[in-house]
């Protein structure tokens, strides 16, 4: 028997409630993508049906992003745990005004059951959460809160990322070499003053060469 509070959740929500928080989901999703681009088996997925029940009726949930090691998700149009044999290892929410207290609740009390070792929950505009960026670490069945470094960051061990939230956004920086992973904006605008920097030592050889 599936519990009631499960078919609460399986009901479709809207993509995101504002630009900020499509801005934040979108920024997160592609620095994680580009983090785990070269690391076979590390799946990054948004917006995805995620499956939990056997049998004819069928209950998920679509968690704002997910990251999930040694699944595939070539061709797939929902996730499903009974046939995968694995739950997501980390989840984010980016919370709002309509899904705060599905986020903190319903959504949490799921996850825990279905085994994701670390729930991350950022609410960008500093409105619903107090801090506004939380994580939970699964241990023995329940999740626990993070302890915040001092100027609020947490870490994931499943990921090897730091997470603060920067400009109505998470920052994430590696563990391991301190760096930022970067935004699309910042990939770009990095890319354009590579573009340029090759483009003024072209010139540089050119006035050299006479």
């Amino acid at each position: 028997m599936t519990p009631q509070f499960l078919k609460i959740i399986s009901t479709p929500k809207p993509i995101a409630e504002s630009d900020v928080h499509r801005q934040a989901l979108s920024d997160t999703f592609y620095a994680l993508m580009d983090f785990f681009r070269l690391r076979s088996g590390v799946n990054v997925i948004n917006k995805m049906r995620l499956s939990y029940t056997e049998g004819s009726e069928s209950y998920f949930v679509t968690p704002d992003l997910f990251v999930v090691r040694e699944a595939t998700k070539e061709e797939m149009r929902l996730y499903d745990v009974n046939v995968t044999g694995q739950s997501p290892q980390v989840v984010f929410e980016f919370t709002s005004r309509l899904t705060w207290l599905e986020d903190t609740g319903n959504k949490k009390s799921l996850y825990a059951m279905l085994g994701v070792q670390e729930y991350f929950l950022c609410d960008p505009l500093a409105e619903y959460l107090t801090p506004p960026l939380q994580g939970f670490d699964l241990q023995r069945g329940d999740y626990v809160r993070m302890s915040p470094e001092s100027d609020g960051a947490l870490v994931s061990r499943e990921l090897g990322l730091r997470l603060r939230l920067e400009n109505h956004s998470l920052r994430l920086m590696d563990v391991k070499t301190g760096e930022a992973l970067l935004t699309p904006a910042e990939a770009m605008e990095k890319a354009r003053n590579a573009e340029s920097e090759v483009e003024r030592l072209r010139d540089e050889l050119k006035k050299l060469r006479g």
